[in-house]
């Protein structure tokens, strides 16, 4: 049979688990599992959000063949999201050239070209003297976008 202190032990445990997922800075049960809380619906409004993004992306796209673009700022960087309901030959090249003409470098990224074309990346800015904000970043990748589809290199 487990002993109370064996309980309590192994439920101290549980919620230091919680409070490090969660980013939580409190010390008590109550403040850990409030914080925890806090965490979960973020999330669920950030996944809401995201599908959101990916539904009007998918309609948008029967009516502009042109992927959807979202960029982020994070704490150091930005994550840069670029959908679109069919695959786009040479896209993925001419993204990263707008990158290397930003000196954004790229410290992480997701790329699926099958049927659809969805990539996904962190950049962060090479020159710090030089900043730039999502808006600027997202103009760059809308621009390289537009600049490969005039250039006929897309699927049909």
């Amino acid at each position: 049979m487990v002993s109370k202190e064996q309980k309590r032990a192994a439920l101290h445990e549980k919620l230091q688990n919680l409070r490090s997922i969660t980013n939580s800075h409190a010390l008590n049960k109550t403040s850990i599992i409030v914080d925890a809380s806090k965490y979960i619906e973020k999330l669920k409004q950030k996944v809401e959000r995201l599908n959101q993004e990916i539904a009007s992306a998918e309609t948008s796209s029967v009516h502009n063949p042109l992927p959807m673009v979202t960029v982020e700022t994070l704490e150091k960087g930005f994550l840069i999201n670029v959908f679109s309901a069919k695959g786009c030959s040479g896209l993925l090249v001419s993204i990263l050239e707008a990158f290397e003409e930003m000196r954004l470098t790229v410290l992480e990224a997701r790329v699926s070209c099958t049927d659809t074309f969805r990539f996904q990346a962190v950049g962060e800015n090479e020159e710090q003297v030089e900043t730039i904000d999502a808006h600027v970043v997202k103009q760059a990748v809308v621009q390289a976008i537009k600049n490969w589809s005039k250039s006929g290199d897309q699927e049909e």
